[in-house]
């Protein structure tokens, strides 16, 4: 990377100063993938990369790993009175790296550095999705209302999708936006080699080669909607008795969605290797009330395998042309995600043939070298914009 940004040669634990350093709150999940993602392509470019996060969990080991710094930041998922505390041991980091350029990932994170910084160094804040469509009244009112407030603080709003910039605008939120889909590491995430049989993992590996296998992937929260296909799944057991589900994952509704769940559906936890379930999947569903852009449904099309989304976010936008005539649901309709499900199950040439363009789609345009090569001309925009200038607030 250059143009603004210092790309020594050493590593990243020499010393120097960070080129950029991402605060993020999530340690698992999709944020979190997200950020391991970039650090990877950053580390590998010989970019200097540091990550500000809650010392436990994945992401820190995972970007340990990478050969980039971690600087703990005891941030919470769940917004509380501690916020004030979290804002000023965040300031507290970002004085001792003194990055060239923060990016922010997620609501928490986006709030507490723009706070720390207030426009002292190049920021960009990548929402993920937006905070104020997971809740209602007075508090999504409050969320609207700082993020219109906090917009100046950022240089850049990097948006997933379409979907969630357009969302940001009819919020009033103005802001210098970019749009950058979400993508996936398609070195990891591929079909089997065709002359291998389905590989089955061990907790289906009783299913009859004749059973459907339906794998659905993400935190088990009401924003996945596992409770909704939980729902579905009783009518496609009308028309396939035989069919298994799997959900893959873990999370605060993984009691009760056991306790409603029927004995055809099976629960395989945070599994580390997710590419071999989307490989083994039949089809694989993401009912989500709203997203962004989730991966999961990118990582199984990578996968070669046939996805049912419900039409939240940026989901269409994810799907290859022409595919959302079947593999698009309203959402919160069980019953039409289980029609859009039971059909595709009751269909093997539409699978397949969904399934080899979707790999095509993703290869194309959900590669995550894409993506980190446009944040990195992000990074390159806002390190390059004269201080007084990007300090100006923005006509309101």
């Amino acid at each position: 990377m250059s143009g603004g940004l210092c790309v020594p040669a050493q590593s990243p634990r020499c010393g120097l100063r960070p080129a950029v350093l991402h605060v993020v709150q999530p340690v698992d999940g999709g944020v979190a993938q997200v950020v391991s993602d970039l650090v990877a392509d950053q580390v590998g470019a010989g970019l200097t990369a540091a990550v500000a996060c809650p010392a436990s969990g994945a992401l820190a080991d995972a970007v340990r790993a990478l050969g980039a710094d971690v600087h703990p930041w005891r941030a919470r998922r769940a917004p509380g009175p501690l916020l004030p505390l979290e804002i000023r041991q965040l300031a507290g980091v970002l004085e001792r790296v003194r990055p060239q350029v923060v990016h922010a990932h997620g609501v928490r994170a986006g709030l507490a550095a723009r706070f720390a910084l207030r426009g002292r160094i190049p920021t960009v804040f990548q929402p993920h999705i937006w905070s104020f469509e997971a809740v209602g009244g007075v508090t999504a009112w409050l969320a609207r209302r700082w993020e219109r407030y906090g917009a100046r603080w950022a240089d850049q709003v990097v948006c997933v999708s379409e979907a969630e910039q357009r969302a940001g605008e009819r919020a009033g939120i103005d802001a210098r936006w970019t749009v950058i889909p979400n993508g996936v590491d398609t070195r990891r995430f591929r079909p089997s080699a065709e002359d291998r049989p389905r590989a089955l993992p061990p907790l289906v590996a009783d299913l009859p080669e004749s059973a459907p296998l339906v794998v659905c992937v993400g935190r088990l929260c009401r924003q996945k909607g596992q409770d909704m296909l939980l729902a579905a799944w009783e009518h496609v057991l009308r028309r396939l008795p035989n069919a298994c589900l799997v959900l893959v994952g873990d999370g605060p509704d993984a009691e009760e969605l056991r306790a409603n769940a029927p004995a055809s559906v099976r629960f395989a936890g945070a599994a580390p290797d997710v590419a071999s379930w989307y490989r083994a999947a039949d089809l694989v569903v993401l009912p989500s009330r709203w997203e962004g852009m989730a991966l999961p449904p990118l990582e199984a099309m990578a996968c070669g395998r046939p996805v049912v989304v419900t039409d939240v976010g940026g989901a269409r936008e994810s799907l290859p042309p022409g595919h959302a005539l079947f593999c698009l649901t309203p959402s919160r309709d069980p019953y039409a995600l289980a029609t859009a499900v039971a059909d595709l199950l009751l269909n093997a040439p539409l699978r397949a043939t969904l399934g080899r363009q979707g790999h095509q789609h993703v290869l194309s345009a959900h590669d995550v070298r894409h993506a980190a090569g446009a944040v990195a001309d992000v990074y390159r925009e806002v390190a390059g914009v004269d201080p007084v200038r990007r300090r100006k607030p923005l006509v309101r």
